[in-house]
């Protein structure tokens, strides 16, 4: 990847006046001493009933099917991006998903190219600006450009398996700032990064680095068609 890919990716495409909120930090992320039973999408949906159940439970699928495909453990950690809710809302989870924990519920901004409160538009392409959709698998942290990030690998060819090349990841950013969002009437907007306030990132990346898994959502009638996770053949490992 050259270096100006990672210096220049997921630059604020509108950049607000700061302001703090307190965390929306819901459970402290650190592992659960004791590992309980994989959790099912009744009990996510009772973690988090602003989330669809139907989006929790592809999500579930999808990390079930990839898992199996690639022959590892299902990780631990997962969170779930709902991208057909408006950025002016908290559409972020990110789940332990093995102790049956919510350990974030949070706001996260897409690609500029997207859209601009609502995203609608999605790319696999560099220099498209537009948000992925799909299974990702998360890589190492760095510090770069915008601070301390996470690498995420796409899964799914033609979806989001450039997002490495497109220097996705996910970060902090002043521009993902909700009062911002509320006077302006959508959140400040990434290069296609799911960019996250500052405040929380590094919690947030720390519990999601080294393997475990994210899931973007958009009722995108091809991408439903034909993830690979979506349809997956080891039905006896998918969520239920």
């Amino acid at each position: 990847m050259r270096a100006s890919a990672l210096v220049h990716a997921c630059l604020a495409a509108v950049l607000p006046v700061a302001g703090a909120l307190p965390s929306i930090v819901l459970a402290d992320p650190a592992p659960a001493a004791a590992v309980a039973p994989v959790a099912s999408v009744a009990v996510l949906q009772r973690l988090a009933p602003q989330a669809d159940p139907r989006v929790l439970k592809l999500a579930l699928e999808a990390r079930a099917c990839a898992s199996a495909q690639l022959a590892i453990a299902p990780p631990p950690r997962l969170a779930v991006i709902d991208y057909s809710l408006p950025s002016t809302q908290p559409r972020l989870w990110v789940f332990d998903v093995q102790a049956g924990r919510l350990l974030f519920h949070e706001y996260v901004a897409h690609g500029r190219g997207s859209g601009e409160n609502l995203a609608s538009h999605f790319s696999n392409l560099d220099g498209s600006h537009e948000s992925s959709l799909g299974l990702f698998r998360t890589g190492d942290t760095y510090e770069g450009h915008n601070g301390y990030s996470l690498r995420m690998d796409g899964l799914e060819p033609g979806t989001n398996d450039a997002a490495m090349a497109r220097a996705i990841v996910m970060h902090g950013a002043a521009y993902v700032d909700p009062q911002f969002a509320r006077r302006q009437g959508y959140l400040g907007r990434s290069w296609g990064c799911p960019a996250l306030r500052p405040e929380v990132a590094p919690a947030i990346i720390d519990s999601l680095r080294n393997g475990q898994m994210i899931f973007a959502y958009y009722p995108d009638s091809d991408w439903l068609a034909h993830s690979p996770f979506l349809d997956c053949k080891q039905r006896g490992v998918a969520a239920r």
